[in-house]
């Protein structure tokens, strides 16, 4: 039979044999604890509801259950024992928060026998969990208890400013008496379910010392492991969309800053995966379990115990991911690197350890022998750093959105430009071309002037009349720009942006005489030197 000595420590026992802690049988102390609290909180029922003050944190109440039962107790097969209640109104408080009513409450840890689980720490602790996955019941260590009480007011603060967070969902703080001894207990909430099978379950810290699940765990049914087992199992890390990942991320960091602001070190994160790409019977029992567990009283709904709730912001359900026919049981969605679909159950736990005088001692020992950076008992900022850093970048991890690569990009590119430029040279080529027409079609023109003009000599009854001198001069000035343009189209280009970029000036000469108009249109020296010089004589 296992036993538990005064200090916790677990000693070996025959298979199958009850367990027992501090020389009490297992079945004993979960007797008293639902004899215990099915008093307790029924008679808080009684007392009216009222803002929590600060002395409320730490009052004790306490009532004794004899065997034989007495006018306020019932009678029990269990020896006699006394049942203490820390700070009743402000865990009370805490349960309104949490919206767990005193009805749900009872009849979830007083209806059936609680149900005991294997531990897998060293702690030596006993659990207990209810019947309908809601809540657990662990014990604790005296100094752990002390430590929670002095915690309340602090825990108290956090809650209201932060309701939604993974650390741990205190519930009630309680103390079994029975023998000389004392039996201190915590009511939490339960971070795995039941009714969905975990094919993997990691105890995390951000440690690699000793961080390695022993051959005796190795062995169980449902073992837990550690974090050089997840880099070996899980190299890859766990994925989520974008949104999850910064919900997931910024939960864990207000948390850890928490935790190092009350010197908390020495957590961990309990993560389950269940993995959604099992086999077809397996999700048929999970569905015949979860649904033989939705028959219980009133289809009770604890607030923000679930995963997918704890985190910041709305979050996604899981659809996403899941079928119809699954339920989630509020797990975040999430995916591995072989891309198995995925639904993670998580929850800070062992937040009972401050960096005491002996925390302090066991670093310093163990930082002579091995690598201090690596060791789990760290002072609580750096503790807090090496957590958060080690969930980042190898636990969590964000899916990336899909990006067109450089290649396409370059060949996109390539393609357009080639498509502008096609495009330019056809406008500048029609243009040029209906420009060439005008350019002829002018020419015409003025061959069939020059037809008319010339036409004159064979009718001398007519006399030639003068031209004013504007009138010659614009005429002269036209033919001998056409002439340009009909001769040489990139030359006139070439002279006209010259000229006008230099702003030089041109002279045009009329001389009269004999009848006949001797016109001249010339331009610059300079202009003549680089061959665009024109001169035109037309004679009437």
């Amino acid at each position: 039979m296992s036993s538990v000595t005064e200090n916790g420590d677990v000693t070996a026992g025959k298979p199958n044999e009850e367990k027992t802690y501090k020389k009490t049988a297992s079945s004993a102390i979960k007797g008293a604890i639902q004899l215990g609290i099915g008093y307790t909180v029924g008679n808080l029922t009684s007392k009216p509801d009222r803002d929590v003050l600060m002395q409320d944190f730490y009052v004790v109440e306490s009532v004794f259950l004899p065997s034989e039962g007495s006018n306020l107790t019932p009678a029990h097969h269990y020896p006699d024992f006394r049942f203490k209640t820390y700070a009743p109104l402000a865990f009370r408080y805490f349960r309104e928060l949490f919206g767990i009513k005193p009805d749900d409450y009872l009849y979830s840890i007083c209806s059936e026998p609680l149900i005991e689980l294997s531990n897998p720490g060293a702690s030596g602790s006993l659990f207990f969990v209810t019947s309908g996955d809601e809540f657990i019941i662990k014990t604790v260590q005296h100094k752990e208890a002390e430590f929670l009480q002095k915690l309340l007011p602090g825990y108290y603060m956090n809650l209201n400013q932060n309701p939604r967070t993974l650390l741990p969902k205190f519930y009630g703080l309680y103390c079994v008496q029975s023998g000389g001894i004392n039996i201190r207990i915590v009511v939490m909430n339960n971070v795995l379910p039941r009714a969905l099978k975990m094919h993997f379950t990691y105890d995390l810290k951000g440690s690699t010392y000793k961080r390695r699940a022993s051959r005796k765990e190795r062995e169980k049914s449902n073992p837990t492991f550690k974090d050089l087992d997840f880099l070996q199992d899980m190299h890859e890390g766990l994925y989520f969309d974008s949104e999850t990942h910064s919900a997931l991320m910024k939960t864990l960091q207000r948390d850890c800053r928490v935790l190092e602001s009350f010197k908390i070190m020495d957590y961990s994160l309990l993560l389950g995966i269940h993995i959604l790409n099992s086999n077809m019977k397996e999700r048929e029992g999970e569905c015949s379990q979860s649904a033989s567990d939705a028959k219980r009283h009133g289809g009770q709904k604890v607030l923000y115990s679930t995963a997918m709730e704890s985190i910041q912001g709305p979050g996604k359900s899981g659809d996403s991911v899941t079928t119809e026919k699954t339920n989630t049981m509020g797990g975040i969605p999430a995916k591995s690197h072989k891309g198995e679909k995925l639904l993670l159950f998580m929850g800070i736990i062992d937040i009972l350890q401050s960096y005491r005088l002996m925390k302090k001692l066991e670093h310093s020992w163990k930082a002579l022998v091995y690598d201090g950076d690596t060791v789990s008992v760290h002072r609580p900022s750096f503790y807090a750093d090496r957590f958060l850093k080690f969930m980042n970048a190898r636990v969590f991890k964000k899916v990336q959105a899909l990006k067109p690569s450089p290649s396409k990009k370059r060949c996109n590119s390539i393609t357009a430009l080639k498509a502008a430029s096609q495009e330019i040279v056809c406008a500048v080529s029609q243009e040029w071309k209906d420009e060439k027409h005008g350019i002829l079609a002018e020419g015409q023109s003025y061959a069939s002037l020059d037809e008319e003009v010339l036409g004159s000599h064979h009718r001398p009854d007519l006399v030639p009349s003068t031209p004013s001198l504007f009138e010659a001069a614009s005429l002269a000035t036209t033919l001998s720009s056409s002439s340009l343009n009909a001769d040489d189209h990139c030359q006139r280009d070439q002279s006209t942006l010259y000229s006008s970029s230099k702003g030089l000036p041109s002279s045009s000469t009329f001389t009269l005489g004999d009848s006949a108009i001797y016109l001249t249109s010339e331009q610059s020296t300079l202009e003549m030197e680089n061959d665009n010089a024109s001169v035109l004589d037309v004679y009437l």
